[in-house]
């Protein structure tokens, strides 16, 4: 009978007692258990699913003490009242599907279609499959070698924030305010690396790069405002501009960054990827830097500065950010943790001056008010105790390693593919052979477990270029790079 109704296929890398608590929960929730019947003796339900009965007592503890169940002397463990049948009886009525309302003639489901003002799910992005991890060779970008997280710091960082008298930090509502410890670290700690100095006012909390983007447009972009961009570029920052219905600009990219000439001065805003550009990788050299200056200040235009690899650049005297040399307001930087701690953290910053802050944090107000508080202050935790800075020196002397494991293979395996060397950027962006399809490759690769990133993508044109492709370092082990290009390199050959 037991083995009719409660049923668990253990995982060895969770604790026994969180998942035997979540699968009773579920089973109670969902009706499973018997409501008259005790539930199997902690002896019996341990035999049937190899654990010992003391871990088996002491969850059924817990869910009595949480008022899931209740204990009766020398009889067993029974469903609590609420939950006999299966919690359904502390439902609020609804209305099912298909249910008619007395007064009222049933009507078909809305089309929401013919009902939405815009439509985002239509707009291209990059083609990265959701089970990227599953492949053996995953060149995926913007991904995060898991392993490498310095997960036992950021443990204490996390318990320090739980400690009495701190949680009143982030457990309440900030409104609009970020969190005052995180703003001093990123004055005092992040922005000063890149030749930024910034008051407190003048910075803002993102969740992420694509937040701040997001946020930009909404108050910046609109019919009439022209903006350019690189080609090929960042495909979401078209997709952001493109959202608010925004003139964009297409601008080409050479060895020394976006090439200036007379359409891009006609533009209002000009968003760049300076540092490392998206998804060549090039760095903007120091005369096109002076250049854009001068450009910029004669013809009163916005520079929007992504500097989403701000810690990974690998040459002995990285440029500083764009941002460093304004002394008139006219950059807007926006950088952020995802590639160099982990992207699912969702921690990001913009800085700009103080007046274009009040409005984004009263837009963001409105959107989501504000970024976690509890991440916020872990991660300022985080910095204020010297660990991002230790493991930023780990990460990266890791990060030089598979670079040059990655061109040394490329050379070997893929020479007649084009590279441009990029300083650090996490991502190789490559030259296939005339006539070759990336976007064959990428699929006959991917029948081989081996994840690359067609470049198409990437390009705004309307024949976009198909020659193209990019191969993310981040995620994928060193040892796993050689034999991953020798294997793309005998699919290439072959298609």
């Amino acid at each position: 009978m037991i083995d009719h109704y409660f049923h668990l296929d253990l995982q060895h890398t969770r604790g026994l007692q969180e998942q035997l608590r979540e699968a009773l929960l579920d089973a109670i929730l969902k009706g499973t258990f018997p409501a008259d019947e005790p539930l199997p003796s902690c002896r019996d339900l341990g035999r049937q699913i190899g654990v010992s009965r003391n871990t088996v007592a002491v969850v059924y503890e817990s869910l009595v003490e949480k008022g899931f169940l209740q204990s009766r002397p020398r009889s067993g463990y029974y469903l609590h009242d609420d939950y006999r049948d299966g919690g359904r009886s502390a439902e609020p009525a609804v209305i099912r599907h298909g249910a008619s309302i007395p007064g009222l003639v049933p009507t078909h489901a809305p089309s929401w279609s013919s009902r939405l003002r815009l439509s985002s799910q239509m707009r291209q992005g990059v083609l990265r499959p959701s089970n990227w991890r599953d492949y053996d060779y995953p060149f995926a970008y913007g991904q995060a070698d898991t392993h490498r997280f310095p997960i036992a710091a950021w443990r204490r960082a996390s318990r320090a924030i739980l400690e009495p008298g701190h949680s009143a930090a982030w457990l309440n509502d900030a409104v609009d305010q970020d969190d005052p410890e995180l703003i001093a670290q990123l004055r005092t700690r992040v922005l000063p690396k890149r030749g930024i100095h910034a008051s407190a006012d003048e910075i803002l909390v993102t969740l992420g790069s694509q937040n701040a983007l997001y946020l930009l447009a909404a108050l910046l972009m609109g019919p009439g405002v022209r903006v350019g961009i690189e080609n090929p570029g960042f495909r979401d920052a078209w997709n952001v501009f493109e959202l608010q219905n925004a003139d964009v600009s297409l601008h080409a990219v050479d060895n020394e960054g976006i090439v200036l000439d007379e359409r891009l001065a006609q533009c209002g805003y000009i968003y760049v990827t300076p540092s490392h550009q998206v998804p060549t990788g090039v760095t903007m050299s120091p005369s096109r830097r002076q250049a854009l200056w001068r450009q910029v200040l004669r013809y009163d235009q916005i520079l929007i500065e992504d500097d989403y690899e701000a810690d990974l650049d690998l040459s002995s005297h990285p440029p500083p950010a764009l941002k460093a040399a304004d002394g008139q307001g006219r950059v807007i930087y926006l950088s952020s943790f995802s590639k160099c701690l982990a992207p699912g953290l969702r921690l990001g910053y913009l800085v700009a001056d103080e007046e274009l802050i009040r409005e984004l944090r009263a837009l963001r107000r409105l959107i989501c008010r504000h970024a976690p508080l509890n991440n916020q202050r872990v991660l300022a935790r985080f910095l204020a105790q010297g660990d991002y800075d230790a493991h930023l020196r780990r990460y990266r002397v890791e990060h030089a390693r598979k670079h040059e494991k990655l061109c040394q293979a490329i050379e070997r395996h893929l020479p007649d593919c084009n590279y441009a060397q990029a300083n650090g950027a996490g991502a190789i962006w490559l030259d296939a052979p005339p006539s070759t399809s990336t976007q064959k490759l990428a699929w006959a690769a991917s029948r081989r477990s081996v994840l690359i990133e067609p470049g198409f993508p990437n390009f705004f044109d309307a024949e976009p270029s198909d020659r193209h492709f990019r191969l993310g370092f981040t995620a994928i082990g060193m040892e796993r790079i050689e034999p991953g290009i020798a294997l793309l390199a005998d699919t290439l050959a072959r298609i």
